[in-house]
């Protein structure tokens, strides 16, 4: 007779687990070995056996959420932010920066030799500046709480989509963190409070302006609301609809910044960089390392609103800047015309594409300055190579992007000469790095 057996069920509840850190990653996430395993903790430090429940689990490796430190590191440090346990905008605050620092370069070293096979030369001096209310652009999140009737405003909370109510936060520039509570109390005071999405801080050299995303029809009283609010803060108030299109509300004045002597214009939704002196030094150090003279032409690809092109068109001459959003193209035109410069050209061109066809792309250039969003440059590199530029120097915000796209420039006979870190987030595990390759 033929006998059936119930398989037993495999256990739901999450695994607790302790073991010790090894290393840290790029992210300045602790690394150890569980079983022959790499489990990676965030929040925890090489050196020190903690405990940690397994949130995600691979062949090879496993995520763990940090409970307890058994055995804490000398160098750990208390965080200066009360919401640090929870909330998901800063993730290295147990740290000092100096060992921030050193976990990302060596990350960063560690990425190039790993993913792209390529050995790296001795890392620049670290860009830094101040680590503390640094940020001049920050996202808020915006929330009804059904059961409290009313609206939340804070961040993320870490590796989730709840939100962490704050009143005020430690890194944003001290005018945007003085904003949030006043913010929260007049957003409580609209009808529409289910339809809000969320809220932009930007400070520019004239002011603060927000950008509040609103999915429905706010009425005439809401929007009156919005207006009273503007005026007594002595900030510009933008609506943004689901269609992305921006209605100013109240407006006092056209946002902008300097740079290297210049004035950039730029509008709500434009990006731009978050740290804004470290962007100087930026700006500074990839001009320096491009080396541009009044004989190169220069192409400056993911240009932005002119961020880097219009420094450079003041050394070289003629600079081709490319970019995917129209909006951003006519803004670094009005910048060029602002700024009296008349030697830089400016394209929309999807750069995930097939770039071959485009009239500038047939051009010949002497020097490549490229500046991509996270998901790197792949698709373009190749096309760079084939330009056959004196130099390239390409800014990352995502080190295992520039690591992989760098391959296809050493394949196509250029060495790495140059590589450094800038840190435009401190107390967070993102790393902003730059790359110099010269042509053999």
């Amino acid at each position: 007779m033929a006998q059936f057996f119930k398989p037993q069920k495999k256990s739901t509840q999450p695994q607790r687990i302790e073991f010790t850190i090894d290393t840290l990653d790029h992210h300045c996430v602790g690394i150890g070995r569980h079983q022959g395993k790499a489990i990676f903790v965030e929040g925890a430090l090489p050196g020190e056996t903690v405990k940690a429940r397994i949130t995600e689990e691979k062949k090879h490796y496993g995520h763990a959420a940090l409970q307890q430190v058994v055995t804490p590191a000398a160098n750990r440090i208390a965080p200066f932010c009360g919401h640090y346990r929870e909330c998901g905008g800063c993730s290295a605050q147990h740290m000092s920066v100096d060992d921030q620092q050193a976990a990302k370069a060596a990350g960063l070293v560690s990425l190039f030799e790993r993913l792209g096979n390529i050995k790296a030369p001795a890392l620049e001096p670290v860009l830094s500046g101040e680590d503390r209310a640094y940020r001049r652009v920050c996202r808020l999140a915006i929330k009804f709480d059904k059961n409290g009737r009313c609206t939340r405003v804070g961040f993320r909370r870490r590796n989730t989509n709840d939100l962490v109510e704050i009143e005020g936060c430690p890194v944003l520039a001290a005018p945007l963190s003085a904003l949030i509570a006043p913010l929260r109390a007049c957003l409580n005071r609209l009808k529409s409070q289910r339809e809000l999405g969320h809220a932009e801080l930007i400070q520019s050299e004239q002011g603060i302006m927000l950008l509040l995303r609103h999915t429905g029809r706010p009425n005439e009283t809401d929007r009156a609301l919005l207006v009273e609010f503007a005026a007594e803060q002595g900030i510009d108030l933008y609506l943004q609809a689901n269609d992305e299109q921006i209605e100013p509300l109240h407006q006092l004045f056209e946002p902008s910044y300097s740079l290297d002597g210049l004035s950039l214009a730029f509008a709500p939704g434009d990006f731009i960089q978050v740290n804004g002196p470290i962007n100087q030094n930026m700006v500074a150090q990839a001009l320096a390392w491009l080396g541009a003279t009044r004989d190169d032409k220069v192409l400056d690809l993911f240009c932005g609103i002119g961020n880097f092109t219009l420094p450079l068109a003041r050394q070289a001459r003629e600079v081709v800047g490319v970019e995917g959003e129209q909006a951003m193209v006519a803004r670094a035109e009005e910048n060029a015309r602002r700024n009296g410069i008349d030697n830089a050209r400016f394209y929309k061109a999807d750069l995930s594409g097939d770039i071959v066809g485009m009239s500038w792309a047939r051009e010949g250039f002497d020097l490549v300055l490229l500046d991509p969003a996270r998901p790197g440059a792949l698709e373009v590199m190749g096309h760079v190579a084939k330009l056959s530029p004196k130099r390239v120097v390409y800014v990352s915000c995502n080190p295992v992007t520039l690591a992989r796209d760098s391959q296809v420039l050493v394949k196509g006979g250029y060495r790495l000469a140059r590589l450094g870190m800038l840190d435009m987030f401190p107390h967070t595990g993102h790393l902003e790095s730059m790359a110099l390759f010269v042509r053999e």
